[in-house]
């Protein structure tokens, strides 16, 4: 809970529930416009950054660390596939398992992507000055592992955008 001073000088306790519940919801907003020409927006977002900033994963522990369902993960891999952004490749240690790859243009898409939820994410935070926002990331992102430790970050984040 955080403080704040009332009109009459006393010290009230705010619950932490409207403000993370209108950052996420602002966050998920500026996400979802950000990544709008992407297929499957925000979620598509997140497999190709999975696919770019990880080793090259199979399509089912994609499908499992994302927390999506592995028949709406083919088909949002069959898209962007189709969109030339992934690859599935043969895994040679095992000729039935597919590796999901980054192309190069997947990768372009993803840095230029990653510029507009920075830019999306400053907005948000536009009354905070660049302290003050790096300070409120880490004290998020430790209060967050610490309530959360062994959440697959990627996991948390679509169950909440899909709720």
């Amino acid at each position: 809970m955080s403080t704040e001073t009332t009109a009459d000088g006393t010290t009230a306790h705010t619950p932490l529930g409207w403000p993370l519940a209108a950052l996420l919801r602002g966050w998920s907003d500026g996400v979802a416009t950000a990544c709008a020409d992407v297929p499957h927006g925000a979620r598509g977002y997140e497999v190709l950054a999975a696919v770019v900033h990880d080793a090259p994963p199979t399509q089912a522990s994609l499908a499992a660390r994302l927390g999506i369902d592995r028949t709406v993960m083919t088909y949002l891999l069959d898209e962007l596939v189709g969109c030339g952004l992934v690859e599935r490749r043969q895994d040679p240690a095992d000729r039935r398992a597919r590796r999901i790859v980054a192309t190069d243009h997947g990768r372009t898409v993803l840095a230029d992507l990653d510029g507009r939820v920075h830019a999306a994410e400053d907005a948000l935070l536009a009354d905070l000055d660049n302290a003050e926002r790096e300070h409120l990331r880490a004290l998020l992102t430790r209060a967050a592992t610490g309530a959360a430790p062994g959440d697959d970050r990627c996991a948390v984040v679509a169950r909440v955008i899909d709720a």
